[in-house]
């Protein structure tokens, strides 16, 4: 962002920042219809737990099984949900914070630090959860959505978690159309081409970054008094170069986690799961326990981005389209252990999420004067809404920077503040 344009369109950076929901008002966009569809979560020998059509009976299991760990769980995810959601009046207020370390003090104090620093299975058990509930739905849970073990930090492990009781949000015809319908409506001028990298220089006393690329006509470059970095800085996700900096801008410690997705068209080998006819197999979506011998962590039968009020579920018995995630490509003898038989195979390996385990420090916000790094957040937790906070946080922190109203950085006892403003 050049001066004249930050000066000139404060609105439209404020419009980069509504919360998810308010994103699907102002642009127009519709909340996609959820298709009903049982759960069960597979041990490689059998079904540990399964859902029913009925919550009575859904209770019921969950208590015979476990106890009153779920709703342990349950009362432990509200409590930190609670504290996490008053990221969004502080927003509301113009509030901001110059590290990750000062956006989780003001909203859970030190207790929300040290969920950083030990892992889920650590805190759940202490506060009452059983091992078995650990060690079943938990690690089940987190295999599916991060694809690793419950010794994720405790932070990262609670969104998980909260995303998985069903309260979220998807967009019809797809997520990305947040992404696409923001840029449209804060008229960006989008530059298609790949960044190399930034060099630092000066103008009038003053930090000036030239932002290098490379598009379909060859290398370019332009100058900017204020550059916020997106893409992860990190040795296996990056190539990304910055020059002239004193002390100069390394990458950051930490690895990303492989997984891969395989969308599969076929016929489901139920009788694996212990059901020889697949017309009586009655889930969409199957959950696994983190035994060594089973080689997907989840897999589910999902439905277009555009649903049809005519739309329903295939039958168990007929062909229908699987999501698998594993952490290696699933050979064809895997392949023929899940499915009787399948038309086609389309395969995605992508570095997903970061290796928890490997996280040593949190990363910065403030790179440089003006310079600032956005997906730093993910080493807290990775969701498209802690990256819609992370990036409010950036525009409001840049933006109070830039007019030096720093009565709204990293203050202390917000919640108090925010209360007297009211």
């Amino acid at each position: 962002v050049n001066k004249q344009q930050y000066e000139s369109r404060g609105a439209s950076i404020h419009a980069l920042s509504l919360h998810m929901q308010d994103f699907v008002k102002v642009l127009g966009l519709k909340h996609r219809r959820e298709v009903a569809g049982k759960s069960a979560i597979f041990s490689g020998e059998h079904f540990v737990l399964e859902e029913t059509d009925w919550y009575l009976l859904n209770l019921f299991r969950l208590w015979w099984h476990y106890g009153i760990s779920f709703l342990r769980l349950q009362m432990w995810v509200e409590e930190v949900m609670e504290k996490f959601m008053r990221i969004y009046k502080y927003q509301a207020h113009g509030y901001a914070f110059s590290s990750l370390e000062e956006l989780l003090r003001s909203l859970g104090g030190d207790a929300f630090i040290n969920m950083t620093q030990r892992s889920v299975a650590e805190s759940l058990l202490e506060v009452g959860v059983t091992q078995r509930f650990v060690d079943d739905v938990i690690a089940a849970v987190l295999r599916s959505s991060y694809g690793q073990s419950v010794l994720v930090p405790a932070f990262a492990g609670a969104m998980s978690l909260a995303g998985a009781q069903g309260s979220t949000w998807a967009v019809e015809g797809g997520n990305k159309l947040v992404c696409s319908g923001l840029l449209k409506l804060t008229k960006a001028n989008v530059i298609p081409a790949r960044v190399l990298g930034v060099s630092l220089h000066s103008s009038e006393g003053r930090a000036l970054y030239q932002v290098h690329y490379e598009g379909s006509e060859g290398q370019g470059s332009a100058f900017y008094d204020m550059v916020v970095v997106t893409t992860p800085l990190h040795p296996s996700r990056s190539n990304f170069t910055f020059e002239n900096f004193d002390p100069p801008i390394a990458d950051f410690p930490g690895a990303f986690q492989p997984s891969v997705t395989s969308v599969v068209h076929g016929y489901l080998n139920s009788s694996y799961f212990g059901f020889p006819d697949p017309k009586l197999f009655p889930f969409a979506s199957i959950l696994t326990t983190d035994t060594p011998d089973l080689f997907f962590n989840a897999m589910d039968n999902i439905c277009p981005v555009n649903i049809s009020t005519a739309f329903r579920r295939k039958q168990p018995q007929e062909a229908a389209v699987w999501r698998v995630l594993s952490q290696q490509p699933l050979d064809k003898q895997q392949l023929k252990t899940l499915f009787r038989s399948y038309y086609s195979v389309q395969v995605t390996e992508w570095q997903t999420y970061p290796r928890y385990d490997a996280a040593k420090s949190l990363p910065p916000i403030v790179l440089h004067e003006n310079l600032f790094y956005l997906s730093g957040v993910e080493w807290l937790a990775s969701s498209m809404e802690m990256i819609a906070v992370a990036a409010k946080n950036v525009a409001l922190l840049a933006y109070n920077r830039w007019h030096q109203d720093l009565e709204k950085i990293d203050q202390k006892d917000l919640i108090h503040k925010v209360k007297t403003e009211l």
